[in-house]
């Protein structure tokens, strides 16, 4: 790894306190991939079995596998599914399952889907996707570019890392969300605004998502995600927009802070409402929380009510982490109490595996 699993989440928990004091104070050419790619996963492309009595024929069970290859998972029914996901990243997840099987012991349900963190550098970590999935969960991963110019993935140079992570995905032929250099539209990371124009954003972004198309790693869900606005209104989001046909899903990052906004419509609409003037592509909270604190409670029923209420939000990922400040469901019994109620809801979580 770049940077150590505590000094990621250190970096991005102190990110997520300073926005929210701020905002108090203040392929080529495919829909991730095109329906004609898609369309693939329902031809079968099987070799015909070897003439029988021949020489060196193969046996029954290879004869069975070459006339029934297995076809890339199709991400189709994920992508906007009838009910909304119950998402979490959480200490030392999917590579250990001891802090999701705790959260869904105090949630009273499973989460079916599970973010976790990756350097840009580091393999295709496919241990990890499969543990989600084996769990019953969709791995959502948030790639991290922390020291690798932009400019250089635009113009190629790091291309044979990204085929080759690009074909690991293919092979392990399990649906995976990947967020790319995400909060893009903040300040607080090397890929962000300090460092990196939009236009460089946007041709990284491209560059990753064809080469992808070209190794035919259809199994992946990509997601956009920006930062809440809030923090940085002058920022601009239209500019740092790859295109519908590049896109899955709109991944708005924002938590409840204790002096941050403190209702659903303050917190992510503004954000919602400049994204919605130029696509139509599904929103998921890719990463929230609530401070702990009096508040949390409401904040939590606040979240639920108003992603199950927002027929375009198709679930949100809650940030479970002790760092700095108490994130997780579990900070005070009233604050669990009120999580595991609200998730209680038939709106939330389903089986992915059967969408």
């Amino acid at each position: 790894m770049t940077f150590s699993v505590r000094s990621v989440h250190t970096l991005r928990t102190v990110r997520a306190l300073a926005a929210a004091l701020l905002a108090g104070a203040l392929l080529a050419g495919c829909s991730t991939f095109s329906e004609e790619g898609r369309d693939q996963y329902e031809r079968s492309q099987g070799e015909p079995p070897a003439a029988e009595g021949a020489e060196g024929a193969a046996s029954d069970e290879e004869e069975s596998e070459s006339a029934n290859p297995e076809l890339p998972f199709d991400v189709r029914p994920l992508l906007k599914p009838d009910k909304d996901y119950l998402g979490l990243a959480a200490d030392g997840a999917p590579a250990k399952m001891t802090a999701v099987k705790d959260f869904a012991e105090k949630a009273g349900k499973k989460p079916n889907l599970i973010e976790f963190y990756s350097a840009w550098g580091d393999q295709y970590e496919t241990r990890l996707v499969k543990n989600s999935w084996d769990y019953g969960a969709v791995s959502f991963i948030a790639w991290e570019p922390f020291e690798t110019p932009l400019k250089d993935i635009a113009s190629g140079k790091e291309d044979e890392y990204i085929r080759e992570y690009a074909r690991s995905v293919k092979k392990l032929n399990l649906p995976v969300a990947i967020s790319w250099a995400h909060e893009m539209n903040g300040f607080w990371y090397p890929w962000g605004t300090k460092k990196v124009t939009a236009e460089e954003f946007v041709a990284a972004y491209k560059h990753i998502h064809d080469l992808f198309a070209e190794e035919g790693a259809t199994q992946v869900i990509w997601v956009w995600s920006p930062n809440v606005i809030n923090p940085m209104p002058k920022v601009k989001l239209e500019p740092y927009w790859p295109g519908d046909e590049y896109v899955d899903w709109v991944g708005v990052i924002g938590y409840y802070a204790a002096t941050g906004p403190s209702t659903y419509p303050e917190l992510y609409g503004p954000t919602m409402t400049q994204i919605r003037t130029f696509t139509k592509k599904p929103f998921i909270i890719a990463e929230t929380a609530a401070q702990a604190g009096e508040r949390k409670p409401a904040d939590i029923k606040d979240l639920f009510k108003g992603t199950a209420k927002a027929e375009d939000v198709i679930g949100f990922v809650w940030f479970n982490f002790d760092k700095e400040t108490d994130w997780r469901i579990s900070s005070g019994p009233l604050s669990q109490k009120t999580f595991r109620e609200q998730a209680q809801s038939d709106s939330f979580g389903f089986d992915v595996t059967k969408p």
